[in-house]
């Protein structure tokens, strides 16, 4: 079996973010970790191991920004997303707009993710 996780892509600012959502024709999936956030540590290691969520984020860019030392142009990113802290994951349609039904805060099991993934972030997806 394959025990790896997802691989994320790392960026840190907002205009990186705007950058890949441009350049882009996927689903877009922004995670927001930090090294402290055991929540975050939980995700990596339990949900995004597991292969349904892994079958299902096939085609889909993975960014993860990484907050660990808060700089302000985390909290920019953070802000700009009315995001709190992390763990946190957005998701993004392929015209780069926030799918607002897609946010994830806290710890989600593999199960729950999944399920979650296929309501409310796969939905338009193109095959």
């Amino acid at each position: 079996t394959d025990n790896s996780h997802l691989q994320f892509e790392r960026i840190s600012t907002l205009a990186q973010l705007q950058q890949k959502l441009q350049n882009t024709k996927q689903i877009v999936m922004l995670d927001f970790y930090a090294d402290w956030c055991t929540s975050c540590i939980e995700m990596e290691k339990f949900t995004f191991s597991d292969s349904k969520v892994k079958e299902r984020l096939k085609n889909v860019k993975l960014l993860q920004v990484d907050v660990t030392k808060n700089t302000e142009a985390h909290q920019a990113l953070m802000k700009a997303h009315k995001v709190f802290g992390p763990p946190a994951l957005i998701a993004f349609d392929i015209n780069g707009k926030e799918l607002s039904a897609s946010r994830v805060i806290g710890y989600s099991p593999a199960e729950k993710f999944t399920a979650h993934l296929d309501a409310k972030v796969l939905i338009n997806k193109k095959s």
